[in-house]
């Protein structure tokens, strides 16, 4: 009986053990699922990854439906009736004289043709307005094509191409969008068609650096109107602030396809590219927040303000040393666009906050309510001395506005800058195709997390108020303020 009864025990023993250790065996396992899991979701874009961003690899990443976008396209200049020439590409580049630009700007702006409403249907009161303000990179401007192609419900879209270069290539390209409804306006007080005349660079401005008493010894023309900083306007800085005024007062009250709109109008630029959820994003963000709450929808960032980068200083410098030996032009940006867990973790979060313009200028949607606000407002916008739009908006915001702007901005950026140069930012190799590399890594990994079906808002926390800046000057000169002034339609 007492073996009997050592053996029953033993049995409970062994069988409590068998369970604690099946159990102890379990629990290793999901951990080891839960962790790979989560090493998973950033494995395709490793710390320090040798990304091929030739052509060839780009292309890869495109479907092949699109590669007609990414493609230049041989030109027959016979039919052209202009004088022209042969690139070193073989394409034939036409040669306009400023009469043959303003003629042809002039006719695009009168006849407002909407190509492709004949397929997808007169624009709607909830389908978005995209606006892409473009100057002459027609490189980004392709990229940025194929990304807003790739997007859901892009068919029920109007995009107006905001042109201030006129150029036989880029309107090709622009002309050949099939997907959804397109239209082109040109800011008609650009450079390219003012060469030696205000907006352009008159010969008998100011240089920018003079002194105003030598100025005024000279009498040049703008002598009376130097900036904050004593310096004189410098054309190609001023012209992008004309240009996004011109458009958003053309697209809200001249266009006929849109001056009744009362839906969304997304502001994009040539060197944006967008993910394929942000039309969604973009009506779920404006169910969730209504305009007494905030009046702006941000769906981009700069990719740094997300702490996207992989490279600690000391990194940074071993890095450098290894790649001493190669070109400039071969060396990769140290940023890794690594895609943070916490960032597409939950892609739902929004968060509203005060509108900052250094933050919140990509990517920015608002509608005619909020328009109709900043437009009263226009001398704070044209008088005020910044050659930027953005900080503009914000002296508005600062200065005029009642209800101050206010942002819903996603927390996981649908919109990004692959632009490595432009008016501020000059390099070797303007042509890199790195950063649109890296972006296409970026949401190839986030893909699962797109599409959200609902949102989550908060409050950003405000820890300071926002002091009233100064303006960053090269705005000064009186002709600027009155040709902004006139181009205001209230």
């Amino acid at each position: 009986m007492m073996s009997t009864g050592r053996s029953q025990v033993w049995r409970r023993r062994s069988g409590s053990t068998l369970w604690l250790r099946g159990g102890i065996i379990i629990f290793i396992i999901i951990f080891i699922w839960v962790q790979i899991s989560f090493i998973d979701f950033g494995a395709s874009v490793p710390p320090y990854p040798d990304y091929n961003d030739s052509q060839a690899a780009i292309l890869s990443m495109v479907p092949v439906v699109l590669h007609k976008f990414l493609a230049p396209k041989p030109k027959n200049g016979t039919n052209l009736g202009l004088n022209g020439s042969y690139n070193n590409l073989g394409y034939f580049k036409a040669t306009f004289n400023i009469s043959d630009i303003k003629r042809s700007i002039a006719q695009y702006n009168l006849q407002q043709t909407v190509y492709n409403e004949d397929l997808f249907g007169p624009l709607q009161n909830d389908s978005i307005v995209i606006v892409i303000q473009i100057h002459d990179r027609i490189t980004y401007l392709r990229h940025l094509i194929v990304s807003l192609a790739q997007a859901r419900d892009i068919s029920q879209a109007l995009i107006v191409f905001s042109h201030d270069y006129y150029d036989e290539e880029i309107n090709t390209l622009v002309q050949s969008v099939d997907f959804c409804k397109v239209i082109q306006i040109f800011y008609p007080f650009s450079i390219q068609t003012h060469p030696n005349e205000f907006p352009g660079e008159d010969p008998g401005d100011c240089p920018r650096d003079i002194k105003k008493d030598k100025a005024l010894q000279l009498k040049c023309n703008n002598a009376l109107y130097s900036d904050l900083y004593g310096h004189y306007r410098e054309a190609k800085f001023t012209q992008t602030k004309h240009h996004w005024w011109w458009k958003v007062n053309r697209v809200f009250n001249q266009l006929d396809v849109t001056r009744n709109h009362s839906g969304l109008v997304l502001f994009l630029e040539e060197d944006h590219y967008v993910a394929e959820d942000f039309i969604h994003i973009l009506r779920l963000m404006s169910k969730t927040c209504s305009d007494k709450i905030c009046n702006i929808l941000s769906l981009g960032t700069y990719l740094k303000t997300y702490n996207y980068y992989g490279d600690s200083k000391k990194k940074e410098a071993l890095r450098a040393k290894q790649q001493s030996n190669k070109k400039i032009v071969e060396v990769q940006p140290s940023w890794t666009f690594q895609v943070l867990p916490s960032l597409y973790q939950h892609p739902q979060k929004v968060e509203i906050t005060p509108w900052i313009s250094s933050k919140h200028n990509m990517g920015m949607a608002f509608n005619r309510t909020t328009w109709n606000e900043v437009v009263k407002c226009a001398a704070f916008f044209c008088k005020y001395d910044d050659y930027n739009w953005d900080w503009s908006l914000q002296h508005i915001s600062q200065n005029c506005l009642k209800q101050k702007l206010q942002a819903m901005v996603a927390k996981g950026p649908r919109v990004f800058h692959i632009g490595e140069c432009g008016v501020h930012h000059k390099k070797d190799n303007c042509g890199s195709t790195a950063v649109i590399s890296k972006v296409q890594q970026v949401l190839r990994s986030a893909k699962r997390y797109l599409f959200p079906e609902y949102l989550i808002s908060s409050y950003a926390a405000i820890l300071k108020k926002n002091k009233l800046r100064k303006g960053n000057g090269g705005w000064g000169d009186h002709r600027d303020h009155k040709l902004c002034m006139s181009m205001t339609i209230t």
